[in-house]
């Protein structure tokens, strides 16, 4: 989860990439927020389905999409129990004008 979009998270970075591809004005708003999923299951199904960590699973093995899922929400469960799970979460908003 170290690449993007995880990954990409340096706020001075990211700024000066933007500039070096010609915007300028470039401002940026950090928001946290509180993410909310109603299991460990959801959560699993989230982070293995739904972000690149699924091509990392599918590129070593796709038939074992649903047992990867299966054993981080197993995980999850037991650390964190059964029930509603919330997590922080962050985002970085940029605006940038190119001329």
């Amino acid at each position: 989860m170290a690449r993007t979009p995880h990954g990409y998270h340096d706020v001075a970075r990211i700024q000066q990439e933007v500039a070096a591809g010609g915007f300028s004005s470039i401002s940026v708003e950090t928001r946290e927020e509180v993410s909310r999923a109603r299991s460990p299951r959801d959560v699993a199904i989230a982070y293995c389905q739904g972000t690149p960590l699924r091509s990392e699973i599918e590129a070593r093995d796709a038939s074992r999409l649903g047992e990867a899922t299966d054993k981080v929400a197993e995980e999850l469960a037991r650390r964190f129990g059964d029930g509603p799970i919330e997590g922080k979460i962050r985002a970085h908003i940029f605006t940038a004008i190119r001329p």
